[in-house]
């Protein structure tokens, strides 16, 4: 992940669903926004956690102007609905809390899923094209488990002090507070350093 500053740094949302944040959001988050039009998502995609398990090229996707439409209005309910889940003292700014409303969309989301193949030379794969619908079907899914499961208590916001980056912890003790180690992980560290050493 590179900032706007231009530093890079390795941060995983340790799910699909929480990755979107990555790609915009309402204001002031527009600012980081990189899509624009289906052929953008289609870009996106092959490098996000979705194809972690089953690699997938922009040309194994079909993303119609409606799927991108949903997929978007999906991504605004998540700006409502995962920083309750948090239990972070931080408010973002410019969100508001989740509605009912908000949650509908998720549910409404849940639909069919790409369907796994068996290739002529025994390759597991996704049948294409995965249609956008499916993909929206796919971070759905990971929402209602994130929602309604034991797992909501692994939905984490960063700790950094101007830092909102969410994700789901996925480590065993259950106990990440940084985006990244190498960044607000590495300036609290920083910052203990200096408060101990120059007081």
């Amino acid at each position: 992940m590179t900032s706007r500053d231009g530093g890079s740094h390795i941060f995983d949302s340790g799910s699909f669903a929480l990755e979107l944040f990555l790609t915009g959001g309402p204001p002031p988050w527009d600012r980081y926004e990189i899509l624009h039009e289906p052929a953008d998502l289609a870009a996106w995609l092959p490098e996000s956690h979705l194809a972690l398990e089953l690699p997938l090229g922009v040309d194994d996707f079909r993303i119609t102007a409606r799927d991108f439409a949903k997929f978007k209005e999906f991504r605004q309910a998540l700006w409502r609905i995962v920083p309750g889940l948090t239990g972070s003292p931080k408010q973002l700014p410019g969100v508001d809390p989740a509605t009912a409303a908000d949650l509908q969309i998720v549910n409404d989301a849940v639909g069919p899923m790409p369907r796994p193949q068996v290739s002529s030379n025994g390759e597991k794969r996704w049948e294409t094209p995965v249609t956008g619908a499916q993909v929206l079907s796919i971070a759905a899914r990971e929402m209602v488990d994130l929602i309604g499961t034991d797992k909501a208590k692994r939905v984490r916001m960063c700790e950094g002090g101007n830092c909102y980056l969410m994700f789901y912890d996925t480590s065993r003790p259950g106990n990440r507070r940084w985006c990244s180690m190498q960044r607000c992980g590495n300036r609290h560290k920083v910052g203990n350093y200096r408060s101990r050493h120059y007081e």
